[in-house]
C-alpha cells in the first residue's frame, strides 16, 4: 500500500504477470493501429511490451462520464506512453498513480494575468492534461483509433511527466540516466536557441496571414503548416519540449530538417532515432509494392 501511495511502480512479479496477460491478438491490433510504431526490431518490440506491462501494473486507469476502460483502451494508452521510455526506465513515470480517461475532450478552468495585472478566468477545452504530482488526464477520442498521424496527445502528456520528474516543468527533463553523455548546459543552450527561433518563425507566419483570414480558423492552416511544429509549442519551454517530443516520435522529418541540433539532443535523450526507423520502414514498404 505504501508503494501505491507514493506513486511507486509495481513490483517485478506483478509487472511480469501483466506482461504475460497481454493478449497476443490485441497486442498486434494495437501495434498496427499507430503508424509510428512500425519498424521496431524484435528486441525493441519486447522492450516496448515490458514497459507497457509496467504501466499497466503501476497505474490505475479510471474512466469518467460513463466511459468503460476496456483492455483495448488500457493497452493502447500504455503502448503509446511506453514508447518514449522504451530504452530508458519506466520508473521515470513514478510519483503519481492514476490515468483518467474521458470519452472526448474535457473542460479545464484557467486563470491568466494580462500585462496590466488583470486576472482573466476562462474555461478551455483540452485533449490531455498532466498534473504535477497528480493524475494524467486523456481524451480517448484524441488518443484512440483514427487520431491524426502528426500529433499524439499521449506522448505529449507523458513528456510533461518526464519534465516534471525531477523538478518543475521547464523543458529540462532529468538527465541523470545519461551520465556525461548529455550536458544540462548544452541542453539549456540548444533548447533556448531553438525555442526562440521557433517563436520568431511563428511571428513571421502570423504576420503573413492576410487580414481577411481568421488566424484561429481552418483557413489559416496552410500558413501554420509551414512550421516544423504545432504553434502551441511557442507557449513556453515546457510545451516546446512536449510538442517537440510528440513530433519526434510521430512526425520527425520536419523537426529533424529544421532543427537538427535539437533533434539530435532528443535522440540522445530518448536513445532512439525515429526518423531513421520510420524512413527505413517506408523504404521497405515501397520496395514491396
Amino acid at each position: 500500500m505504501l508503494r501505491w501511495l507514493l506513486g511507486k511502480g509495481a513490483r517485478p512479479a506483478r509487472v511480469e504477470r501483466e506482461r504475460a496477460a497481454i493478449d497476443a491478438g490485441l497486442w498486434q491490433e494495437v501495434m498496427g493501429r499507430y503508424p509510428f510504431l512500425q519498424g521496431l526490431s524484435a528486441e525493441e518490440e519486447e522492450a516496448l511490451r515490458q514497459c507497457s506491462a509496467w504501466l499497466l501494473a503501476s497505474k490505475a486507469y479510471s474512466g469518467v462520464q460513463g466511459l468503460e476502460v476496456t483492455e483495448d483502451i488500457r493497452l493502447s494508452i500504455a503502448v503509446q506512453a511506453a514508447l518514449p521510455v522504451m530504452h530508458l526506465d519506466p520508473r521515470l513515470y513514478e510519483g503519481w498513480t492514476e490515468i483518467i480517461v474521458y470519452p472526448g475532450g474535457f473542460l479545464i478552468p484557467r486563470n491568466e494575468v494580462d500585462e496590466s495585472g488583470v486576472v482573466h478566468e476562462y474555461v478551455e477545452e483540452a485533449a490531455g492534461e498532466a498534473w504535477e504530482g497528480g493524475p494524467l488526464i486523456l481524451s480517448w477520442d484524441d488518443c484512440g483509433p483514427g487520431q491524426r498521424d502528426d500529433v499524439n496527445v499521449v506522448i505529449h502528456e507523458f513528456a510533461h511527466k518526464l519534465d516534471l520528474y525531477h523538478g518543475e516543468a521547464d523543458g529540462m527533463p532529468w538527465l541523470g540516466l545519461h551520465g556525461r553523455q548529455l550536458s544540462a548546459a548544452r541542453w539549456q543552450q540548444v533548447l533556448a536557441t531553438t525555442y526562440d527561433d521557433f517563436c520568431l518563425r511563428l511571428d513571421q507566419v502570423e504576420a503573413a496571414i492576410p487580414p481577411d483570414v481568421d488566424p484561429e480558423s481552418e483557413a489559416a492552416e496552410p500558413w501554420y503548416a509551414t512550421l516544423p511544429l504545432d504553434p502551441y509549442a511557442a507557449t513556453d519551454a515546457a510545451e516546446f519540449f512536449a510538442v517537440s517530443s510528440e513530433a519526434f516520435f510521430v512526425n520527425p522529418a520536419p523537426l529533424g530538417a529544421c532543427y537538427p541540433e535539437w533533434y539530435e539532443l532528443l535522440a540522445r535523450y530518448y536513445r532512439q532515432d525515429p526518423l531513421q526507423r520510420l524512413s527505413a520502414c517506408q523504404c521497405q514498404l515501397r520496395s514491396i509494392t
